[in-house]
């Protein structure tokens, strides 16, 4: 497995930069952050433009992998993660046009994954939201296939704020959708699975690994501490608003011993890469690589 990041924290250094310290700190894979480069998306831990996807060409795409190949750096996805399925239908077009042309941008980077979300309405039930995945998708996945893309969904619900009560910015969180997802879309998708979304909605995750970690194409290493304090204050059905925190691995309550020896055990050996939403190493460059500093000691003797 390679062991590596999402350069999303870094949104006021090139790639260039985030790949030569990434090398340095003896990361293997990076995945790179491709929100618009106008900056539209304001959301915490978005926004990020670590590649020109708007006009990409396959001259660029070219001389981009082999700036990371000279530095020893695979990539291991292009990600964006917006809501394809949100209330407002010029937010959804916006988004769709965007993902789209990371995807095309990915094929002639010979980039095999793109992460995203499948995105949700906070105002319908999974079941409305369903309907609308299933006329929105279609279309997105056929072009992923042509570009020689998979697509990979993450299975996290997007439930943090209030601006995302009561139904979440994301369906694809649970057994019952991916099943769904996989019925609807078969071998054409795959999952970007983060174990720490698992923690607060207190699904199996040896079994949630069983069931699908052949389905797994891409591993987010994020770890969630919950705050007893703040879950008896807010109670359960605050759906993780005030007691739910994320950590950087190693800081919070996902077992990773279990993780990995459930990966391993579905086969999969791909690559494992630290997303950074842990606010005890923000503020300044120094301290974000502190952070995937130490997350990479955590992890670093599993994935050897």
């Amino acid at each position: 497995m390679k062991l590596g990041l999402l350069t999303a924290p870094f949104a006021d250094s090139s790639l260039s930069e985030v790949a030569r310290w990434s090398a340095s700190a003896g990361f293997e894979a990076l995945e790179i952050a491709c929100w618009p480069s106008a900056g539209s998306e304001k959301r915490r831990y978005a926004g990020t433009a670590h590649l020109p996807v708007e006009d990409m060409t396959p001259a660029q795409g070219a001389e981009i992998m082999a700036m990371l190949a000279d530095k020893g750096l695979a990539v291991s996805a292009l990600g964006y993660y917006p809501n394809p399925l949100h209330a407002e239908a010029a937010h959804r077009d916006a988004v769709i046009g965007h993902l789209k042309k990371v995807i095309t941008a990915a094929g002639m980077m010979g980039v095999g994954v793109v992460n995203t979300f499948v995105g949700g309405d906070r105002t319908l039930t999974v079941d409305q939201n369903w309907a609308r995945a299933e006329a929105i998708f279609p279309a997105i996945v056929a072009h992923a296939r042509d570009a020689g893309v998979t697509l990979a969904f993450e299975n996290c619900p997007m439930i943090f704020s209030p601006d995302e009560w009561p139904g979440g910015h994301n369906i694809a969180y649970a057994p019952k959708v991916w099943r769904r997802i996989f019925d609807a879309w078969g071998d054409a998708v795959g999952m970007n699975y983060d174990p720490s979304h698992l923690v607060w909605q207190m699904i199996d995750q040896a079994r949630f690994i069983r069931e699908f970690g052949g389905r797994m194409v891409h591993v987010h290493a994020k770890d969630l501490m919950i705050d007893r304090d703040g879950l008896y204050e807010h109670g359960i059905l605050s759906a993780g608003m005030g007691w739910q925190i994320p950590r950087m691995p190693g800081l919070g309550e996902v077992n990773w011993a279990e993780t990995f020896a459930g990966l391993y055990r579905a086969g999969y050996d791909g690559p494992v890469i630290i997303e950074h939403e842990d606010r005890d190493f923000e503020g300044s460059d120094v301290a974000i690589k502190r952070g995937f500093a130490l997350a990479r000691d955590v992890l670093r003797p599993f994935t050897k």
